[in-house]
C-alpha cells in the first residue's frame, strides 16, 4: 500500500455550482483524504492523499465533476511529500 500527495487544479464553470460539496462526498466515498478550496482566480485547488488507484478513480470524477459544472482542464502535479491528512474537508475563504 503505497500512499502518494496529488495537487489538483480545476479550471472553467467549476465556482457556484456544488463541486466543493460535491467533491467531498466523491472523496469521502472513495477513501481520499485532503482538502478542495475555491481559489480567487475562480478555480477550484484540491490536495489529496491515498493509493494510485483510489486517485485515479477520483481524477476521472473531477475531469467531469458535478452535473452545473463545465470542466475545461484538470491539471495535476505530484506532491513532493505526504501531508498525512486525516479526513477531507472543505475550505472556506
Amino acid at each position: 500500500m503505497k500512499i502518494i500527495h496529488q495537487n489538483i487544479r480545476i479550471t472553467g464553470k467549476v465556482q457556484g455550482v456544488g463541486f466543493r460539496e460535491t467533491t467531498k462526498y466523491v472523496a469521502d466515498q472513495s477513501g481520499i483524504k485532503g482538502f478542495v478550496r475555491n481559489e480567487a482566480d475562480g478555480s477550484v485547488y484540491i490536495e489529496a492523499e491515498a493509493e494510485q488507484w483510489e486517485l485515479e478513480s477520483f481524477l476521472e470524477w473531477c475531469n467531469d465533476g458535478p452535473d452545473r459544472a463545465k470542466v475545461e482542464h484538470c491539471e495535476v502535479t505530484e506532491g513532493a511529500e505526504l501531508k498525512g491528512f486525516k479526513d477531507f474537508v472543505v475550505l472556506k475563504k
